[in-house]
């Protein structure tokens, strides 16, 4: 796991410090701390309380993987993997392959926004895998699957059905934060991996540039 990495941000998007990009975070601390700290209090929390380890990196490998972010969702496979449950990861990532679509889906209450209403996949864990993952764990993934492509169809039906599979009020509340925050850390990680990409493009332009100007000087052309 990631204990021994001081922003798994920076870690993700392969930011070096004294870069560009890592002057670039540095122009926002409080933020940059912000965002590690959040991820210390749901991954690697002093009081975990009833959503196990397990739960947390399950959870999130599966949302990375909806997002199709491979950096992001390898970083949380191999946390799982070094949990001890190769088996459990390989179930997770054919979860993933199935929940894949597009969105965002969903129903506005009756109303000028109805125009706007889609139906999409509506996705439920395959029976194989049932058993393998266990009722919570079988539930978080439909209800994170919900949140990501249905977020205007969470209702207290979708609520009870958690609750059903074991989790708690505080736990639900855990699970929300843990979907939340990864969608904004993947974003985050997606748009600043982008930055780099540019920044890679046009150092080489600078540098073809640079070449060029000197060949010509020299009457090579």
């Amino acid at each position: 796991m990631s204990t021994n990495i001081p922003d798994v941000i920076d870690h993700l998007a392969g930011i070096s410090p004294g870069s560009s990009l890592d002057r670039l975070r540095e122009q926002r601390p409080q933020a940059r701390e912000n965002a590690q700290k959040s991820y210390l209090a749901l991954f690697e929390p002093e009081v975990p309380g009833h959503v196990t380890a397990i739960e947390r990196y399950a959870v999130a490998t599966f949302v990375a993987g909806l997002h199709r972010q491979s950096p992001v969702t390898e970083f949380y496979a191999a946390s799982l993997q070094e949990l001890g449950h190769p088996r459990l990861t390989d179930a997770i990532r054919a979860e993933t392959a199935r929940g894949f679509t597009e969105g965002p889906y969903g129903r506005y209450p009756q109303g000028p926004l109805t125009v706007e209403d889609e139906n999409g996949l509506d996705y439920h864990v395959s029976t194989e895998n049932k058993e393998l993952l266990g009722s919570r764990l079988v539930a978080a993934l439909e209800h994170a699957h919900l949140l990501v492509f249905h977020p205007r169809d969470a209702n207290p039906a979708a609520l009870q059905r958690l609750l059903d599979a074991g989790w708690s009020t505080t736990d639900i509340v855990t699970l929300s934060q843990l979907v939340a925050f990864l969608s904004f850390q993947i974003r985050v990680v997606a748009g600043l991996r982008a930055l780099a990409g540019a920044s890679a493009i046009e150092a080489t332009d600078a540098e073809y540039t640079q070449i060029f100007t000197g060949v010509l000087a020299s009457g090579a052309v």
